[in-house]
């Protein structure tokens, strides 16, 4: 009989036990990998930013705006390509009250033509031949741009809420209150895996002259850079010339702007991470348990191993083989069916959730150690038996 029969065999002596273990080692991983897939997706979420891009918001907080004057003195900062900006909208779909989704209120004519390579339009509503759009822009988003209420909706919101193409809908203002209808009259997909695919773009203009009362106010400018090795002089040179106004700027690449933006969920990956190691931990004690009844349950068994010529590396090897196999058989499913469920899941603002193939990795690596460490002891144990004490019990 070869050495991995017998520990199979070994491990179906008591099949109620091993599977439980199995088990729990299966969802410990599960979840694990799950919640470090929340952190995946945080990550990600800084990824989408790019160098070649900056973001200017209100110094004291992302909550507050900034005029709209501050677009021209922008655009004219040396190294600045092109200015764009946008608003938060923040309504809700009064059929699916719950079903959050961001809402951003754009400038169409300089923001589109900036991300034109972060998306593509997949489906749009026609346009009259000929119809003119801005330079950069996808010409199948002329419709948009012809329309105060047209907006430009991701796929996956697309399908998640069974909207089509030149349908009307309805959202329930928060920030803004009334009822706000918006035709949509383009899909887009993104390019970049990580950007959202579940987002609403509609027109600045619309909100500004309905909800704003035509303050023209912006959440966020963003600056296109003609050269992104000079990004640090850019920022400075934007900041300092508000310094001293009522509403004074903080700049910084569109990369660290989503970093700060992700901050703002505070402690929460501490807390995943405290959450995901205590599950480890507590598995760890359960397979501990379940390796050190095997081994009580077979002194006997393990002197007469020993009589018969097996020797203590042989059955070191063995016990620890056995725990291996039940953290494995548990742990790597786990650990794979995380990555199968949670990838693609939505969280609104963030990118789609994903389990990155490291984090994969590690649920497998976790699940070989705690099989070291479970099987450890009773190992240790089963090694150094001497064979008159063992057969003692028999």
């Amino acid at each position: 009989m070869s050495y991995g029969r017998l520990v199979w065999v070994n491990l179906m002596r008591n099949k109620p036990r091993t599977l439980l273990t199995v088990a729990s080692v299966f969802v410990a991983l599960f979840l694990f990998c799950a919640l470090w897939g929340v952190l995946d997706t945080l990550n990600s979420a800084i990824q989408i930013g790019s160098e070649t891009r900056m973001a200017t918001r209100n110094a004291i907080s992302l909550v507050f705006p900034l005029p709209l004057a501050y677009r021209d003195r922008i655009a004219a900062v040396p190294g600045v390509r092109s200015v764009s900006w946008s608003n938060w909208f923040g309504g809700r779909d009064p059929n699916d009250p719950h079903g959050f989704f961001a809402q951003f209120a754009i400038d169409g004519a300089s923001y589109l033509p900036i991300y034109a390579r972060d998306f593509a339009i997949t489906e749009a509503s026609p346009a009259p031949p000929g119809t003119p759009v801005p330079a950069g822009m996808d010409p199948r988003l002329a419709s948009f741009m012809m329309e105060r209420t047209a907006a430009v909706v991701g796929d996956a919101l697309m399908k998640k809420k069974g909207w089509k193409v030149g349908q009307t809908i309805h959202l329930d203002g928060t920030i803004y209150p009334g009822s706000w209808p918006f035709t949509i009259r383009a899909v887009y997909h993104p390019i970049n895996p990580a950007m959202n695919a579940d987002a609403m773009f509609f027109h600045w203009e619309y909100l500004n002259q309905n909800g704003m009362h035509d303050a023209g106010l912006v959440g966020v400018y963003v600056l296109e850079l003609s050269d992104p090795s000079r990004a640090g002089q850019v920022a400075r040179a934007v900041d300092a010339m508000f310094e001293n106004s009522s509403a004074a700027t903080k700049t910084e690449t569109e990369r660290a702007f989503q970093a700060g933006f992700v901050s703002m969920y505070g402690n929460i990956p501490f807390v995943l991470e405290v959450i995901g190691f205590a599950v480890v931990f507590s598995i760890l004690l359960v397979a501990g348990n379940t390796m050190m009844s095997a081994f009580r349950e077979r002194i006997a068994e393990i002197g007469v191993m020993k009589t018969l010529g097996f020797g203590d590396g042989t059955v070191f090897g063995l016990v620890l083989g056995e725990a291996a196999v039940i953290t494995l058989l548990g742990g790597v499913p786990g650990a794979l069916l995380a990555r199968a469920l949670v990838t693609g899941l939505n969280l609104g603002v963030l990118p789609p959730m994903t389990v990155a193939p490291t984090t994969v990795m590690a649920g497998v690596g976790i699940a070989v150690g705690l099989g070291l460490l479970s099987g450890i002891v009773p190992a240790w144990q089963a090694a150094r038996l001497r064979i008159v004490s063992a057969l003692r019990r028999a």
